[in-house]
């Protein structure tokens, strides 16, 4: 008699799954596509905090959270970090080594967190992979200088390092790939599509969309500032930011400052993000770095085109200039207002824009991507 294959075993480590970010989303994705095709899939966090998932997680999914609460140290100085990091780092080892021994799991996924640095040396049987949902240079742009800028050179260094010992080590993008130099144990898969649309904008709305968390890393001074330049040529057009993030405060005093109150709203993150696409006629993403943005996949499955500007990494990858939108040099915010104006000034390349935008997402399907990963996973068992 022919005995039946064992269905594989996956386990997703990373920190939380309570915010609203493009990595919780994807890896939720992920984890309720496996388990609806014959994976069993379990998720460990550090900083859960029993806090419910901001995305809907599938019941047959087995979710363990360590309690080391890394997050207890933002806010707290460089040396007191450094003094408690490392107890948290010996308890977060410890603990996941003695839930991986019990779990028995086939391949184990670090989401490049607080485990990077030694769950390839955990002896608990499974095959380790790490995978990265920013790019090479992280840790160095977020611009820090004097110590906090020496550590995250040093970090940048080590993050090389521990890559180079797993089983895998799985990027976004081409360009990122290019970017680790010769690792044998790199495949690029990336993002995808975060939900499928039914329909698809008909851009007309005057209306402009950004996502993303308020923060260093999303630069969205910069399109705040366009928005003076955009604002007077087209002042029945707004611009809607969904996020929160430590600097709301900072941009909603900007926008006040510069009179744009009537023009731009800072709105709070929204489940049903498909429905701001499908209201919004352009989206735009001015990031400093990304790993492989969901804006930009979101906003094209929902058939809008795009300006972004070209930081590393995603949307060299996602966009073709001139084809589904436009591409700008990264920090040109003059550039960028001009692009805009283009746009809202041209209604039938809009919609060419965005036809093109809707039939390009197909290559980010969630079957086309999530092929990619069964593949590779089998292949590690196989």
């Amino acid at each position: 008699m022919k005995t039946r294959k064992k269905s594989m075993k996956i386990i997703y480590c990373l920190s939380s799954l309570y915010k609203a970010g493009g990595m919780e989303r994807v890896v939720t994705n992920k984890a309720n596509y496996l388990v609806n095709h014959g994976f069993e899939v379990g998720i460990i966090t550090t900083d859960q905090k029993q806090r419910e998932n901001y995305f809907d997680l599938d019941a047959a999914i087995t979710c363990i959270d360590l309690g080391i609460n890394y997050e207890d140290n933002n806010g707290k100085g460089l040396f007191q970090k450094i003094g408690s990091y490392p107890k948290k780092q010996r308890l977060h080892r410890r603990l996941l080594e003695e839930q991986l021994k019990q779990l028995r799991a086939d391949i184990v996924i670090s989401l490049f967190d607080h485990d990077a640095s030694f769950l390839w040396k955990l002896n608990d049987g499974s095959h380790k992979f790490l995978e990265i949902h920013f790019s090479r240079f992280k840790r160095l742009q977020y611009g820090k200088k004097g110590v906090v800028g020496m550590v995250n050179r040093y970090r940048s260094r080590l993050d090389l390092a521990y890559a180079s010992k797993y089983k895998r080590f799985i990027v976004l993008t081409e360009e990122d790939r290019g970017y680790w130099g010769n690792l044998k144990n790199i495949a690029v898969i990336p993002n995808a599509n975060s939900f499928e649309p039914e329909k698809v904008s008909n851009v007309d709305q005057k209306m402009v969309i950004a996502v993303g968390r308020l923060e260093h890393q999303k630069r969205f001074e910069d399109l705040i500032r366009a928005w003076t330049q955009v604002m007077p040529d087209f002042p029945d057009w707004k611009l809607r930011i969904f996020g929160s993030g430590e600097q709301r405060d900072e941009l909603q005093e900007m926008v006040t400052d510069l009179n744009l109150t009537d023009y731009i709203s800072l709105c709070q993150p929204v489940r049903d993000v498909e429905s701001a696409y499908l209201t919004s006629a352009i989206a735009v993403l001015t990031s400093r770095y990304e790993g492989m943005p969901m804006v930009l996949l979101e906003a094209q499955a929902c058939g809008l085109p795009l300006v972004s500007y070209a930081c590393k990494c995603g949307p060299k990858d996602i966009i073709t200039d001139g084809q589904n939108g436009f591409l700008i040099a990264e920090g040109d915010h003059i550039t960028l207002a001009q692009k805009l104006k283009v746009l809202m000034g041209d209604d039938a390349l809009r919609r060419r824009m965005g036809k093109a935008a809707k039939a390009m997402s197909q290559r980010y399907s969630e079957d086309t991507v999530m092929r990619q990963w069964i593949n590779l996973l089998n292949g590690v068992r196989n």
